[in-house]
């Protein structure tokens, strides 16, 4: 029956021919979202989730959203600098702030990625687990019936018998380590299961390695604290002289109670060469006491080798000198008198501090007022004349104090961070010399610089102390971290280079009575040491059941010449 040609008759009879040579099944054309319900997208759904690819776009996901929490300011670690940069950005503040670029590791974006990857990992992982305990309980499978189209293949006729032929098999691929068994009338074998074990114990690593993380971010601490010679820290916040944490870290709960007393620091440099002034050791001399009732114990503290107490390390992180200074007014009363820290501002140690005097100082007219010295410090001075305050070697060859003296208001009272370092001289007045000039002076351990007008005396006293600074860390999740990541590497390597493969021998009676061995292998994935192994199990195998002798050739014109010897591909 022809169609009529219309416009409309053409139309459908193009879309019955398309129809025709279409090799789509007939349920997948057209439009599909009626048809899955609310079931079959929750399926389909589930399988996108749980598979490799989406498994490898959501850890990639999870990198780049932990950049912007590496090199963005992050509220819960340092809120000062997130203030500073919302003042400095007043256009890209606001848009992190809705973005959460400022609190990266607890915004919501962040945590669906975490929760996500989470969730594809185990949902790949469980039916893998089960399906890999199924393979190890079950035997390898029986030989197809034709061997000779397996990608390994050998094939000979031997003189005994059949039997015989597949008891030598199997002994031989058990001493192989296969896992063998007589399948009819051949061994099936197999091996490379640790394939399989080290792919899943690679994904097993990974969920090791976010958790680690995450419970490391979560419940971690860091802190700084400035010790001098003499001096001690407890493991209570206030001690600190600067600290971040996680966002689930509580004070009260994840401070070890720990103390230490930084006894004596020793540092030693190369004085000679090309490599004179380099450190050559660092070591810090302490006493600890672990617990609120724990017994004194003696330790050293080197670079790279931290105290470790209850899980919280102690690391070395820098040092510098503290220069002891006695201060008195000018009836002579001692008005101060400490260990001031200098900050180091090169690799020889040359140093700069403050001294300040707030309590108890009062100046020629009896009235009370605060005292402030900027000071320069120098290890070891090159000699008057011979250059500026720049120390020539970190050691104490020849320290030298210098120092700028003024009086006023510090403005400590005002409820303004200040620098410990560093004097605000903006309500401050310098002293004068006898020449109306800024009163400066060089002190040597032991010598006192005299305030004018009877004002009073600093001296810089003969024993010069060292500071330390240590970094007082806690990573709950770093040896999990680590074992994860160790783990990870192993699997990785056991599931890229170990090959899972088969091998199946097969012996037969043939027609003319004389036994037909055959063996092929076959391997999960393509691999060039498939033949050669499968050569080495059909040398070994051959030693036991050589090859029978081949028969008398036939005087008939129709007759086919046998084979010589084993057969192979």
């Amino acid at each position: 029956m022809s169609k009529t040609n219309t416009p409309e008759g053409t139309e459908s009879t193009e879309q019955e021919a398309g129809a025709q040579l279409s090799t789509a099944p007939v349920e997948d054309r057209g439009p599909t979202l009626p048809r899955l319900g609310v079931i079959g997208w929750v399926r389909w759904f589930w399988r996108q989730l749980t598979s490799m690819r989406v498994a490898l776009i959501l850890l990639f996901l999870l990198s780049l959203g932990a950049i912007p929490g590496s090199l963005i300011p992050q509220s819960g670690t340092d809120p000062l600098k997130v203030t500073d940069f919302q003042k400095a950005h007043t256009t890209l503040g606001p848009l992190y702030e809705k973005l959460g670029l400022f609190h990266v590791y607890s915004s919501v974006w962040f945590s669906a990625i975490y929760i996500l990857l989470f969730v594809s990992l185990i949902g790949c992982i469980v039916p893998r687990t089960w399906q890999f305990v199924g393979q190890l309980r079950g035997r390898p499978p029986g030989a197809p019936k034709r061997l000779s189209r397996l990608p390994a293949y050998a094939t000979w006729r031997t003189e005994a018998d059949p039997e015989q032929v597949r008891t030598a098999a199997l002994a031989m691929m058990k001493k192989r380590r296969y896992r063998a068994h007589l399948a009819g009338n051949a061994v099936a074998a197999e091996k490379g299961y640790l394939r399989e074990v080290g792919n899943l114990a690679f994904h097993m690593a990974l969920i090791v390695m976010l958790i680690a993380f995450a419970w490391g971010q979560l419940f971690k601490f860091e802190g700084g604290k400035l010790v001098v010679e003499g001096d001690g820290f407890s493991n209570v916040l206030p001690q600190y002289d600067d600290f971040k944490s996680g966002n689930l870290f509580d004070s009260d709960r994840d401070l070890s109670p720990f103390s230490f007393t930084l006894d004596k620091f020793t540092a030693t440099y190369a004085r000679t060469g090309p490599e004179k002034g380099t450190p050559r050791t660092f070591r810090a001399d302490v006493s600890y006491n672990q617990g609120a009732d724990g017994t004194s114990k003696k330790t050293s503290i080197k670079s790279n080798h931290p105290l470790d107490i209850d899980g919280t390390k102690i690391f070395l992180n820098g040092h510098g000198y503290a220069v002891n200074v006695t201060v008195r007014d000018g009836k002579g009363k001692v008005v101060s008198q400490q260990a001031v820290p200098m900050l180091p501002l090169d690799s020889n140690i040359s140093s700069q501090g403050a001294i300040k005097v707030m309590d108890g100082y009062r100046n020629a007219q009896g009235k009370k007022e605060q005292l402030g010295f900027s000071a320069w410090f120098v290890p070891t001075f090159a000699g008057a004349g011979k250059g500026t305050m720049f120390s020539q070697f970190p050691a104490l060859d020849f320290p030298v104090l210098a120092l700028n003296a003024t009086h006023g208001d510090l403005g400590v009272d005002a409820g303004l961070p200040q620098n410990v370092y560093q004097l605000d001289t903006s309500h401050m007045k310098a002293f004068k010399d006898s020449q109306g000039k800024p009163l400066k002076s060089r002190l040597l351990p032991g010598e006192t610089m005299k305030l004018p007008n009877g004002a009073g005396s600093i001296t810089f006293d003969k024993n010069i102390s060292e500071w330390v600074t240590f970094q007082i860390s806690h990573q709950p999740g770093d040896t999990w971290a680590l074992g994860g990541a160790l783990a990870a590497i192993f699997g990785l390597a056991g599931s890229l280079f170990i090959q899972r493969r088969r091998v199946w021998v097969r012996a037969v009676e043939g027609p003319d009575g004389v036994t037909v061995v055959e063996m092929a292998g076959l391997g999960r994935s393509e691999s060039a040491k498939l033949p050669e192994e499968l050569g080495d199990l059909v040398g070994q195998l051959h030693a036991q059941a050589p090859s029978a002798p081949e028969p008398e050739p036939s005087t008939s014109p129709t007759a086919v010449p046998a084979a010589e010897g084993a057969e192979t591909k």
